[in-house]
């Protein structure tokens, strides 16, 4: 990962995204995209990268990326992971409440103060706590719940 962010470095956060060994593209054209393309697979093949071109998708409109819908809309969480976060029961452990905080965590910069909401959850998780599961633990799970299921789109910034 460090040797793609080191590769594409000069590109990162004006067209491209690494992780790992994926690369997203992003363009506001058509005609920007197959420049950005351009770029990106000549880099590769300065390198001595290749990519496996079954593994390949190109031009689409809308990609699945981290957990992420990423269109020209904006940003928005995967149906996948709102289903999961819809269907999830009540945690009965810490562990529960660990696995809970941590996928909804991860979309914290979907809900607006996500840090207070998920307090008396994050309290249980103490070392010293003793697991009550209380009207408050419960009023914070399913207010999260319930936000993580109508998120918004987030909209990506204009460079202008």
């Amino acid at each position: 990962m460090e040797y793609m962010n080191q590769i594409f470095h000069s590109f990162l956060d004006r067209f491209v995204l690494v992780f790992i060994d994926d690369i997203l593209i992003y363009s506001k054209s058509e005609e920007e995209h197959e420049e950005h393309l351009r770029i990106v697979l000549q880099v590769l093949k300065e390198k001595k990268l290749y990519a496996k071109l079954s593994k390949c998708e190109f031009w689409l409109k809308e990609v699945n990326f981290l957990g992420h819908i990423i269109s020209r809309g904006g940003i928005a969480v995967d149906p996948a992971k709102v289903d999961a976060v819809s269907h999830w029961g009540t945690p009965e452990s810490v562990s529960e409440i660990r696995s809970f905080l941590g996928l909804a965590g991860y979309y914290r910069r979907f809900i607006e103060g996500f840090s207070k909401l998920a307090l008396s959850l994050t309290q249980l998780t103490r070392k010293d706590q003793a697991f009550v599961w209380n009207e408050d633990c419960e009023k914070s799970f399913q207010e999260l719940k319930k936000r993580l299921t109508i998120a918004p789109v987030l909209i990506l910034p204009d460079a202008k």
